[in-house]
């Protein structure tokens, strides 16, 4: 089911969205001011966000101006009242891709969103990542070690992602920083052994046999067990 974020702060309009899209089998996760979104959209994979303007807290272009500086490919459809064609080019610059103003259909919006999918075929394309027991599924952001569920967040998907598509390689915390996290310098941060930490604890911390290996002084490796 794909899963999207609805930030709105007008009780109506968020009724009257989470309804129409949970009927199209859609599943609705709903955030209310621009702090909430933002650490929403930080912790989870959605396929869309669908991002008013004017929000309590953060506005919805500081949000999202911070999610394609932080590298975050999620779609964004930005829904509100200001309608100006400056709003509108603002708003595209700002990373938004669609912009869309209220008042509005809900036909429109679905066509919109179907729009914006082919679009970005990522979001349904791509073989289930497999090594060993454990499988990635790019298009669900879901990921199973033998029967067990793991739940992720958003960089832990990308980060699980590309050791599993360089499965059996040793992959230095240089790579590793420049792939999934844009970074292409070390900032003497520990972000790269602290993520692996937090992937281990899920993927090896139900008792299985480990997965994540540490290669000293070269960086990780993930592998079937052995």
């Amino acid at each position: 089911m794909t899963k999207i974020l609805l930030v709105e702060d007008d009780a109506r309009i968020v009724d009257f969205i989470r309804r129409g899209l949970e009927a199209e089998g859609y599943n609705v996760d709903l955030a209310g001011d621009g702090d909430q979104a933002l650490a929403m959209a930080r912790d989870n994979a959605y396929a869309l966000i669908i991002l008013d303007r004017m929000l309590p807290g953060r506005d919805g272009m500081e949000i999202c101006r911070l999610l394609r500086v932080e590298k975050t490919e999620t779609l964004i459809l930005m829904l509100t009242a200001m309608d100006t064609l400056q709003d509108k080019v603002d708003g595209l610059k700002g990373g938004a891709d669609d912009y869309m103003t209220k008042p509005f259909a809900f036909d429109e919006l679905l066509a919109r969103m179907a729009a914006l999918r082919r679009r970005a075929p990522y979001l349904d394309a791509g073989p289930v990542l497999r090594v060993g027991d454990l499988s990635l599924d790019p298009r669900t952001k879901k990921a199973w070690r033998g029967e067990r569920e793991i739940k992720l967040t958003a960089k832990e998907f990308l980060l699980l992602s590309y050791l599993m598509a360089n499965a059996g390689t040793v992959v230095s915390r240089n790579r590793l920083l420049n792939n999934v996290w844009s970074i292409d310098f070390d900032p003497g941060t520990k972000v790269v052994d602290v993520y692996i930490r937090y992937l281990r604890g899920k993927i090896d911390g139900a008792g299985e046999t480990p997965m994540i290996k540490t290669v000293r002084g070269f960086g990780y490796t993930l592998s079937e067990p052995d």
